[in-house]
């Protein structure tokens, strides 16, 4: 793409582009995890007297990995939760690359100040 070329429209076109496909894929990726998931426990009978909650499994990347090639629907679901939430990650990602095509410096120092806050919000563990 020449960045004297690229307008703020399409700035906007691959940033919607970009929002949708990572809906769509993240949800095809939970529905696929949840017919394997069913596929393998839907006979099953709940015990609603005692409250498991999620295997262990799921709470390290390396673990929803090995579940991924184990083909755990568990582990399924959760990288398509994953997904979703990188989505709008990746979208400020592609908006400051859009802004520093468009040469708006102050824009991109905004948006990477966005991120900053992301992803010190997801190293601290803390939300709000």
């Amino acid at each position: 793409m020449n960045p004297s070329s690229f307008k703020e429209k399409d700035l906007q076109s691959v940033i919607g582009w970009i929002l949708r496909a990572g809906v769509l894929i993240s949800m095809s990726v939970v529905i696929v995890g949840g017919v394997l998931f069913l596929y393998r426990h839907g006979q099953g009978r709940a015990d609603y007297h005692e409250f498991t909650g999620v295997p262990a499994f799921v709470h390290s990347p390396q673990g929803i990995i090995n579940g991924i090639l184990e083909l755990r629907g568990q582990a399924i679901i959760q990288a398509g939760i994953v997904l979703l939430i990188a989505t709008p990650i990746v979208r400020v990602i592609f908006s400051a690359i859009g802004f520093v095509l468009e040469r708006d410096y102050l824009y991109v120092g905004i948006t990477m100040l966005v991120l900053l806050v992301i992803v010190m919000s997801m190293l601290s563990g803390h939300a709000g």
